[in-house]
């Protein structure tokens, strides 16, 4: 079983590699991995046989905090065109694994935090399990919650690094719809990964206290704006991150101006 990818303690490196795709994995153009996986209605969901619509995959997890700013924004997309595009989402690893969502060590396991996840989060669509070991997440390049567009015959026609990234995978959708290449364009980290941090809090929830010290030993900047994010009740979610981080911004400049003229 391929421990690096079954971590139980998230590592810097862990993070670090989530910010960029290797040259060697999936992109618009190739065909994405064969697989077979089933889903929690007790279909199978494979890639030769997609369908007769375009396919939205998203991989993620219950204790992925970018899943959870993504979700909303997925089922929005679901009522405007699931009859036109097949959605599936991919139980993943956790992300952020602690004492009581820890890392799912069988088959078994791992498709009961799929149901948990769908439950959760009210997932409308399709869920789909990955084996344990990840061998189709680790196949395109084990991202927490990037999202392929896939024709039927699954090649692959936008790759979003973040699902949460809404504009971006309304686009993908919409091109496939047309027919069009989506423009190509720099896959945008900053603003997704800051519209999550508001939604760290519900993983330390769900996950247990040991996700939020493995976030404060890995990542600490992320840690700190997730307790900042934590204490801005009165804003939506997604921009409790955001604001945090223009609020420590400014604590900082502060800070520095305060230096320089006591100097």
């Amino acid at each position: 079983m391929p421990t690096t990818y079954l971590f139980d303690d998230l590592r810097t490196r862990d993070v670090l590699a989530d910010m960029r795709y290797l040259p060697t994995d999936p992109a618009p153009g190739d065909r994405i991995p064969a697989f077979d996986l089933p889903t929690l209605d007790g279909t199978r969901f494979r890639s030769d046989a997609l369908g007769h619509r375009p396919v939205l995959l998203v991989f993620g997890s219950q204790t992925c905090p970018v899943t959870r700013s993504a979700v909303p924004h997925l089922r929005d997309l679901h009522d405007e065109y699931a009859d036109r595009v097949r959605f599936v989402l991919v139980q993943t690893r956790e992300a952020h694994p602690g004492e009581l969502l820890p890392q799912p060590r069988t088959d078994e396991q791992k498709a009961a935090h799929a149901a948990a996840m769908r439950d959760d989060l009210s997932v409308p669509f399709e869920v789909a399990v990955d084996d344990v070991v990840g061998t189709l997440h680790r196949a395109v390049g084990p991202k927490p919650n990037s999202a392929y567009v896939l024709r039927p015959d699954g090649t692959i026609t936008a790759r979003v690094h973040w699902a949460n990234d809404a504009a971006a995978v309304r686009a993908a959708v919409e091109h496939v719809l047309r027919g069009t290449a989506p423009r190509r364009r720099r896959g945008s980290t900053a603003r997704p990964l800051l519209e999550a941090i508001g939604h760290l809090p519900a993983v330390v929830r769900r996950a247990g206290s040991k996700a939020e010290r493995d976030v404060w030993r890995a990542v600490p900047p992320l840690a700190l704006l997730g307790r900042a994010a934590g204490l801005l009740r009165g804003l939506p979610l997604d921009r409790r991150g955001p604001a945090a981080a223009a609020a420590l911004t400014c604590v900082a400049l502060a800070a520095a101006v305060g230096l320089l003229v006591a100097l």
